[in-house]
Order: C-alpha cells, then sequence, then structure tokens
C-alpha cells in the first residue's frame, strides 16, 4: 500500500503538471532545493511541487552535515505548502495530473533514477545536465525513454539566458565578429580548495562547469563531433593542474580553459571557462580582434534581484541568484508543456545532451594535449 493511500488531497490544479522533485539536496547548497524553493513559492504557475524524493537525507544521510537543516525544510514544506516526501519514486502513488519528474541528483544516480521516473507514470523528466556520466548511458537513457513515450528535456538554462540572447542578436548585425561565452565560478584559488572542487566534479570541467557552454555551442553554432574543422586551446590562459582532494586521490582537470572552435562549415566560436574567476558570467563578440560589445549575468537590471535574494537566504550558493530568472523560465515551460503538449520554446531536448557531451568527451583529451 502506497505511503500517501490516505493522505489528503491533490495539489495540482488543472492546467499544472504535478511536479516530483527527485534530489533535494541540502537546504542552501543543493540545486533540486533552489528548484523546490521557487515552486513553492509560486514562480513557475503550470508547476505544482507535490512531491520530493530524496533519498540521501531520508535515508543514511539523515544524521550527517545537513541532515537537521533537511529536515527543518521537510517540515515547512510538509505543514506550510503541502508536500509530500518519499525515499524512493516507488513509493508514490498514480499521478492524477500529467506528471513531470525533476530529477537533481548526483549525475551518476540519473540513469537509475530515469528509468524509475518512467515505471512511476512521469509524462515528461526535466534532467539536469549533463544528464549521465558518459554517452553511452545518456543515449541509453535517451533510447529507453522514447520507447516508453516519454520526453525528456534538459536544465540547460543558460540556452534562454537575457545574456546569451543579446550577445547573439548583436553578433548577427555584425558581419565577420566572433563570439566568446566566458563561465566563472567562485572558488578559491587554492590546491584545497580546487582539489576539493575537483573531487567532487570528477567529471571533470568540461563536462561540469563549461557543459552550459558547449550547449549553446551545439544549440546554436552547428558544433557536432563530426562538424568541428579544428578545436584550438589559449595556452597563455588555460592552465590544468593535478591537485589532492579531500580523500587524498589525485585529480587532474582544468582550472581555467579558454579555447576556439572551428566548424568545417565557417563558424567559428570561443569558450573560457575560470574555476576562481567570479560570480559573473558574459559573452563578448570581437571584430578583428577588438573587443565591440559585452553582456554580463546578472546585468544591472537583475543585480537588484540578485542583492534582494541575497539578503532574504544569505547562506545559499550565489549563482543560484544571479541565474534565478533563468531556472524559473526553464521549469515553467517545461511543466507548460507537460501539461499542453506545446513546443518548449528554447529548452534543450536529450538530443542536444548526448550531442553536447559527446562534444565534452572529444575534446577533453584534446585540450589536455595541447596544454602539456
Amino acid at each position: 500500500m502506497s505511503a500517501f493511500s490516505r493522505s489528503v488531497g491533490l495539489q495540482a490544479e488543472k492546467g499544472q503538471a504535478e511536479v516530483v522533485l527527485v534530489g533535494c539536496g541540502a537546504p542552501n547548497r543543493g540545486m533540486g532545493w533552489y528548484h523546490g524553493l521557487q515552486m513553492v513559492e509560486k514562480k513557475c504557475p503550470h508547476a505544482s511541487l507535490d512531491y520530493v524524493v530524496e533519498p540521501w537525507f531520508m535515508g543514511p544521510g539523515a544524521s550527517g552535515p545537513g541532515g537537521d537543516d533537511f529536515q527543518k525544510c521537510q517540515a515547512e514544506w510538509e505543514s506550510v505548502y503541502g508536500v509530500k516526501f518519499a525515499k524512493s519514486l516507488n513509493e508514490l502513488p498514480p499521478p492524477k495530473a500529467p506528471r513531470l519528474a525533476l530529477i537533481s541528483g548526483r549525475t551518476a544516480d540519473n540513469p537509475r533514477l530515469l528509468s524509475e521516473a518512467i515505471a512511476n507514470g512521469s509524462k515528461c523528466i526535466y534532467l539536469e545536465k549533463p544528464g549521465a556520466p558518459s554517452v553511452a548511458e545518456l543515449q541509453a537513457m535517451k533510447e529507453e525513454a522514447a520507447a516508453a513515450g516519454v520526453e525528456v528535456l534538459m536544465g540547460y538554462n543558460k540556452n534562454v539566458c537575457k545574456y546569451v540572447t543579446k550577445t547573439r542578436e548583436y553578433a548577427e548585425t555584425v558581419p565577420g565578429s566572433h563570439v566568446t561565452f566566458v563561465s566563472n565560478n567562485a572558488y578559491e584559488n587554492t590546491p584545497e580548495s580546487l582539489g576539493e572542487c575537483f573531487e567532487r566534479n570528477a567529471e571533470g570541467m568540461l563536462k561540469n562547469m563549461a557543459i552550459h557552454e558547449l550547449a549553446l555551442l551545439v544549440s546554436f553554432y552547428d558544433v557536432t563531433v563530426e562538424n568541428i574543422e579544428s578545436v584550438t586551446a589559449d595556452k597563455d590562459y588555460s592552465s590544468m593542474q593535478t591537485l589532492a582532494g579531500p580523500s587524498g586521490k589525485e585529480w587532474t582537470d582544468f582550472d581555467k580553459i579558454k579555447f576556439t572552435i572551428k566548424t568545417k562549415n565557417g563558424n567559428e566560436v570561443s569558450v573560457q571557462a575560470d574555476r576562481c574567476g567570479g560570480t559573473d558570467s558574459f559573452a563578448t563578440v570581437s571584430k578583428d580582434g577588438e573587443e565591440i560589445f559585452r553582456y554580463y549575468m546578472p546585468d544591472e537590471e537583475d543585480k537588484k534581484l540578485v542583492a534582494e535574494l541575497t539578503a532574504k537566504y544569505p547562506t545559499a550558493m550565489p549563482y543560484f541568484f544571479t541565474q534565478d530568472p533563468d531556472y524559473i523560465t526553464v521549469k515553467e515551460r517545461v511543466a507548460k508543456h507537460t501539461v499542453d503538449g506545446e513546443p518548449a520554446e528554447g529548452i534543450a531536448t536529450i538530443d542536444v545532451a548526448v550531442e553536447t557531451l559527446r562534444v565534452a568527451e572529444y575534446l577533453t583529451p584534446i585540450l589536455r594535449e595541447q596544454l602539456k
């Protein structure tokens, strides 16, 4: 018998998707928690957060770091918003409205979680980047979902970012211009901080931090493994280190990288990423080697929102706030699509995700070799 068989009522109203958040994580730290927060605060009109599935903090992680904070969040969301919590997707009752599973757990768990989401009645699945640890696993997930008639859309929020749209629009007005997408994180530039980062994001920078930029290249610049003519690292800018993580194991990764891709059909675009570069992402347009345009995320308008959110949630991860409007846009478009079947404009599909991961796997050894 379902744990929810005697529980009261359904939350999702007519015209809303019944959202199952899979992988909430720790309050103020986990991306899943921030997705959930936006939904309980009614930021996404077509999304009703009805269930949270959290295997770690409702299981072995309950008494560990972050466990107390999670339990406080659970108590609040249950009592104030009527959200129901479970340890497993298999505990959920059948859907009573179009079910959207938002999977925001560890990348390595995603293949299993996708299978469970399909088995438990999901109509659509929102999968956080990069989707799976490897191309082979993501391809298998794509095929499994297609066979079940379940659509999988991706949380590549930069595809709908204002700074990306403004930069692309400007570049189109300048023949012969060159676009560079720049992504920054705010890790301390110390062996301890970067070593922890390398270990926690063991899939590597291109499959993790810079995967959003690679998705832009796949989505808008015809970049595929087969269509890449050349890739050239900027050796003066780039840096690759081998550092020990908290476990003592050593990891080799880029702490910063810049490279330019040329495609066989004549496109040329650059990506720059720095683990210790700060909190702002931006894009530039240059002509004949001179920068002529730059647009930041957040821009001046969004900085007011960032300040408000920082005051409200002072211990939360800063990058949540700079990307807050885009997270809302992606969830709302996917939830609406789940309900009405209309195309989710600008949202990356799992096909884009597979090609993006292929490009990341293709580029990593080439760039490592160039930086030796």
